[in-house]
């Protein structure tokens, strides 16, 4: 299977945030315009890594890309995104956060050394996720925010 690339575009707030009107993630066609996430998002809010998408081509757009539409189906995962205070990612201090969130299955991909997007696998513990992310805040090795929380809901008799 071919991985191609979706557009999402985005509004900066009044403060300039995120810094691009748009932002392309990675996906595997399903067919019938829907397409699974293969990778967690830096600006967009609201998806997550292995979310199944709707997108369909621009042809107002000279190269015709792929543009988000709406979600489908959740894949599972939570996105947050940090950006780095001091040093790099493998620096003792910083590592002390990553290695905990590594542990519960976490994942990344980082942007020009400072911003991150962490991806945080259905199953995994979001609440301690979330404590250590907390932590690393408080501790001033980031700043943090949460890009997108799949919540888990259970219906009443089934214990899945």
């Amino acid at each position: 299977m071919s991985r191609i690339k979706v557009l999402f575009r985005l509004e900066p707030d009044e403060d300039g945030w995120p810094p691009s009107t748009a932002e392309t993630l990675w996906a595997d066609p399903l067919g019938n315009d829907e397409y699974r996430l293969d990778n967690s998002p830096f600006y967009v809010r609201g998806v997550s890594n292995q979310d199944v998408v709707i997108a369909h081509e621009d042809d107002s757009d000279e190269f015709h890309r792929l543009v988000f539409s709406r979600v489908a189906r959740r894949g599972g995962h939570s996105t947050y995104r940090f950006i780095l205070h001091h040093g790099k990612i493998d620096d003792a201090r910083n590592q002390k956060y990553w290695t905990q969130l590594a542990t519960l299955g976490c994942s990344y991909e980082g942007m020009n050394g400072l911003l991150f997007s962490v991806d945080v696998p259905p199953g995994a513990d979001v609440a301690q996720v979330y404590r250590i992310l907390e932590e690393g805040e408080n501790e001033d090795v980031w700043g943090f925010e949460e890009g997108h929380y799949f919540e888990t809901i259970t219906l009443l008799g089934n214990q899945t």
